[in-house]
């Protein structure tokens, strides 16, 4: 029994390194911060997440989380993600949610713009990130 609830524990502790994890701005590299105020010097009340080795900043919006941004450990910009409504995404996302995941909501949506300037959408639904091209037609999951 004790073999269980340590594998138990050790599954969570890993689970738990591969998602997102909220930081501290201190432990936020400076240029990390630079750069991002190069992008947004009016973006306030930033709060940080580590997220696959990158560092993304979360501000504005009810929840904080309306735009982010998501920048390297080096400070090169990576992506950034403005909050929409599910409304928003183009059609085919919707008829892929319901086709593949028939019943579900899309609980949030999202509108990316990556370094190379392509526009992508994501749509989350049971906690996981559906992409989406410009048209709509279902990239992969993230």
């Amino acid at each position: 029994m004790k073999k269980i609830i340590l594998n138990m524990l050790l599954c969570t502790a890993i689970a738990g390194t591969l998602n997102a994890q909220d930081i501290k701005s201190n432990q936020v590299p400076s240029i990390v911060k630079e750069a991002l105020m190069k992008k947004y010097p009016k973006a306030t009340k930033v709060t940080w997440e580590k997220e696959k080795g990158n560092y993304e900043a979360n501000w504005g919006g009810k929840s904080g989380e309306d735009m982010s941004m998501q920048f390297t450990p080096a400070g090169a910009f990576v992506e950034q993600v403005v909050a929409i409504s599910p409304a928003q995404l183009p059609a085919g996302v919707a008829a892929y949610v319901q086709k593949h995941y028939p019943g579900i909501k899309i609980k949030e949506a999202g509108l990316v713009t990556d370094a190379k300037g392509v526009t992508t959408y994501e749509a989350e639904i049971k906690g996981k990130d559906l992409i989406f091209d410009k048209n709509g037609n279902y990239l992969k999951q993230d």
